[in-house]
């Protein structure tokens, strides 16, 4: 290779490093607009609040109050305190969710007859809402950990289980058949076909997953614990504490925004189509 060459090819590499960073700058400055545009918001919706008869009372809901609190409970502690409960449970309903959800997923994804078998009971019960099991789990579990886990992972199973059944349909069938002529075994299939074939479909999966048990999970947490992030709602708003109330769903908005971007990263990391930026 020639020196000339060499210079146009590092030419284009740092033209495409600048245009990469030209395009984060872009996202962020948008991003960033965006959060000032819903910061802007809420400091119209406190002042409207404070000058509204009958309204006064909520005034520490506006911006000034519930972040000086929040940077209070920083201080102390709480946000660690009161955040870890919630993220054992979520974690612990979330790996049940997948250890049931990715089995089954490629079992009805890879059998038509176990598919048409259990595509309507399944429609079913994916349809109802998770808090409708709250009676059910109450009696059923001898712990209040264990009826919000429960009730995390019927929310978060459906999404896993379906995202993998619909990578499972879409895999190309002459790879299988390669693998096979080649000699692989179900299992050499299953691990060395199969799985880095839906790896996104399942990170997909668990990323909505994810989200839906990050919402059920406050009102789960009314049940009757004395720890995490709903029961931190439900404190506050039962002793009138509005600037703690919206302290802590800032915390439960930050948690869940950086919990769905590991879950982009992984998806990123773990994707094996090319990039169309």
């Amino acid at each position: 290779m020639t020196d000339a060459t060499l210079h146009d090819v590092s030419d284009e590499d740092a033209a495409a490093r600048r245009a990469h960073a030209l395009s984060w700058l872009h996202s962020l400055g948008i991003g960033l607009l965006g959060m000032g545009l819903l910061l802007a918001l809420w400091a119209l919706g406190g002042w409207w609040i404070a000058n509204t008869p009958g309204m006064r009372a909520f005034s520490q809901l506006a911006p000034g109050p519930t972040l000086e609190r929040l940077w209070q409970m920083a201080q102390r502690g709480e946000i660690w305190s009161m955040s870890w409960p919630s993220l054992y449970r979520v974690g612990w309903g979330l790996a049940l969710a997948i250890a049931i959800g990715v089995p089954m997923g490629i079992l009805i994804g890879r059998l038509g007859w176990l598919r048409d078998l259990t595509n309507a009971p399944f429609q079913f019960l994916r349809m109802i809402s998770p808090l409708s099991w709250m009676p059910v789990a109450v009696m059923a579990f001898a712990t209040w950990d264990g009826a919000i886990i429960f009730l995390i992972t019927v929310a978060a199973v459906w999404p896993i289980m379906f995202a993998t059944a619909a990578g499972v349909r879409r895999i190309d069938p002459a790879w299988l058949k390669v693998s096979r002529n080649l000699g692989a075994n179900p299992f050499h299939q299953l691990f060395y076909v199969i799985l880095p074939a839906i790896a996104q479909d399942i990170l997909t999966g668990i990323r909505l997953a994810l989200g839906i048990a990050w919402v059920v999970l406050v009102p789960a947490e009314f049940l009757g614990v004395s720890s995490g992030l709903g029961f931190a709602i439900n404190d506050a708003r039962d002793s009138l504490d509005y600037a703690r109330l919206g302290a802590v769903v800032i915390v439960i908005g930050v948690i869940g925004y950086a919990l769905d971007m590991l879950c982009m990263l992984a998806i990123k990391r773990f994707s094996w189509l090319r990039s169309e930026t």
